[in-house]
């Protein structure tokens, strides 16, 4: 019985062990930063834009009212917001 839980807890440690080094891994198959970022208006969920509206109702990020509405925009990396539905191209502007 003793080896069991022995095999038991050194198979959880090897799973365990697994699991994060794929958690570790996995942030560098993120791509590579983009160069530029536009405001993509027309896509914002209600209190997830990322600033003021485009027609001055508010100056502030998480307050659009309605989900998609024109005025509100979101970043997003240069050459996407026209992939997206109902996306319209505000400004561009240079990552950081």
């Amino acid at each position: 019985m003793k080896d069991k839980n022995q095999l038991l807890n050194a198979t959880l440690v090897g799973v365990m062990a697994v699991g994060g080094t794929m958690l570790a891994t996995g942030a560098n198959a993120v791509p590579d930063n983009p160069k530029e970022w536009e405001k993509c208006a027309g896509i914002a969920k209600k209190g997830m834009n990322d600033c003021g509206s485009l027609d001055g109702k508010h100056g502030c990020a998480g307050q659009a009212k309605i989900d998609n509405d024109a005025n509100e925009w979101v970043y997003v990396p240069k050459g996407t917001c026209t992939k997206i539905t109902g996306g319209v191209v505000a400004a561009v502007k240079p990552a950081k």
